[in-house]
């Protein structure tokens, strides 16, 4: 984590070069990236900008809404492609690891409780885009799904920042904290995965016999 922080801070010295406003385009295209290329690093970019802050090379507001807008556009952008392309798809193949019927239920489910799966979505490790698109195939609000999203994007990257600028000479001390997390969540993933995997699996036997 500190090695990767030093290149990235590296390459935003590069930037800072041509001027501050290429620093906030490569923050924002990292933020971009990183839910269209998964695992790019984008929340190391995040805490380096917490770092910039610190050291009064970046603006706090400019940088956070530079990180916002980079983040949120693309899970936005999934968001409309599963709106746009997925219900229709989905329900015409109807799956059997994804029916008609379950496409039903999760409408329902994201009526009841979509707004703390959103609120929650940028805090659960690879979770994101899984998230956007199904709200997307679900027909879940557009509103809803901006503000309850953009509320999750501000308290987790604001973590991030603060963290970058309270521990700006001590990177160590900060990738532990997301090696921990990383050990943490991912397990956690795989295993609803394959309990998911599991209960589909029987419930696609009892369906058929």
């Amino acid at each position: 984590m500190s090695e990767s922080l030093a290149i990235i801070n590296e390459y935003l010295d590069k930037a800072f070069m041509y001027g501050p406003f290429w620093a906030y385009f490569v923050i924002f295209a990292a933020c971009f990236i990183e839910n269209i290329a998964p695992p790019f690093p984008g929340d190391s970019f995040i805490v380096a900008a917490g770092g910039l802050v610190a050291v009064n090379r970046l603006d706090p507001v400019y940088g956070l809404l530079t990180i916002l807008i980079g983040g949120m556009a693309s899970i936005m952008f999934y968001y409309y492609l599963g709106r746009r392309y997925g219900r229709d798809y989905f329900m015409r193949k109807n799956f059997r690891f994804f029916s008609a019927e379950d496409i039903v239920a999760m409408e329902a489910r994201f009526e009841r409780r979509g707004w703390l799966l959103l609120v929650a979505s940028r805090f659960i490790v690879g979770f994101r885009v899984a998230l956007a698109l199904a709200a997307g195939i679900g027909k879940y609000p557009a509103g809803r799904m901006f503000v309850y999203t953009l509320i999750s994007y501000i308290l987790f990257s604001s973590l991030l920042m603060y963290l970058g600028f309270k521990l700006v000479e001590n990177f160590d001390r900060i990738g532990y904290y997301f090696r921990t997390y990383n050990y943490i969540g991912w397990p956690i993933v795989i295993a609803i995965i394959l309990i998911w995997g599991i209960r589909r699996y029987r419930k696609i036997r009892e369906r058929n016999g």
